[in-house]
């Protein structure tokens, strides 16, 4: 079968397109036909139909590049992959919020009234947000603020919030937003579901193991026990966001090396996860 995913002609959005997981997703899909349109906070060097700068920390900025790209469009998005994210430090906290949940959901709300029926999203998480369903009640606060406004606002006014960690809160986000607004967005049509990745040789990895260790890290590696690639992560988004999946919504896809299934099974101490003065 040709074109056995089904991109062909396609018009999806890759955020953070310019290294990375996003960079080896819209790679793929460029490969294979689709029209890409390439966004991060710098130059994009992938091929693509349409590249644009956007800050995800800036309303005003997602709003406008949002603007230009629906208006210059030949029919509705079909897919959207948000791979843009921060690893918290060097970077605050805040910034790492917005970027990695906030600017984000802002962006794919604007995007979503220009989404075709049928449609997908694929929101790259982690499985630095495990046990997301403990801490439901406090990311509903945040996931139910209507807006990027009020998003900013609750995260500026619960620093408290986040934990030990700005990142993993943000990934808890995601976890929580999938599973608790697929429904809406299937009322618009539109498929959401996210990854779970496990440590991966990108360009962030060096900023995790600064800021927690890399015994931490080490201990959150599965059976497989390496590191993944960025292609390896960028497969599993493409497949998610493929009309192939058309009844696969409000799903988390843990491509981690077997480390969730280990987890759960004992076979990894989670001890070894915590921060040592928990």
């Amino acid at each position: 079968m040709d074109d056995v995913l089904g991109y062909e002609g396609r018009r999806v959005v890759v955020t953070g397109a310019a290294s990375g997981m996003g960079e080896a997703t819209a790679r793929i899909l460029g490969e294979l036909g689709a029209h890409l349109i390439a966004l991060d906070v710098r130059p994009v060097s992938v091929p693509a139909a349409v590249s644009a700068e956007v800050d995800l920390r800036d309303e005003a900025a997602i709003d406008a590049v949002v603007d230009r790209l629906t208006a210059d469009l030949d029919g509705p998005v079909d897919a959207v992959f948000a791979c843009a994210g921060l690893p918290g430090p060097p970077f605050g906290d805040l910034d790492t919020l917005l970027v990695n949940f906030v600017g984000t959901r802002h962006l794919l709300d604007r995007l979503a009234p220009h989404m075709a029926q049928g449609s997908a999203i694929a929101w790259i998480a982690s499985n630095a947000g495990i046990g997301w369903q403990g801490q439901l009640a406090l990311l509903t606060e945040l996931l139910d603020t209507d807006g990027f406004a009020a998003g900013k606002a609750w995260c500026e006014q619960h620093p408290e919030a986040v934990g030990a960690s700005a990142y993993a809160f943000s990934k808890q986000l995601i976890n929580a937003f999938v599973a608790a607004k697929a429904g809406a967005f299937w009322d618009r049509g539109i498929r959401l579901n996210c990854t779970n990745p496990g440590p991966t040789s990108t360009a962030m990895m060096p900023h995790f193991e600064e800021a927690a260790g890399k015994d931490l890290i080490q201990a959150a590696l599965g059976p497989i026990h390496r590191y993944s690639t960025p292609e390896e992560q960028a497969w599993p988004l493409v497949f998610l966001n493929s009309p192939r999946l058309s009844y696969v919504t409000g799903e988390a896809f843990n491509v981690d090396g077997g480390f969730f299934g280990a987890l759960q099974t004992g076979q990894i101490d989670f001890s070894r996860l915590l921060p040592a003065d928990s």
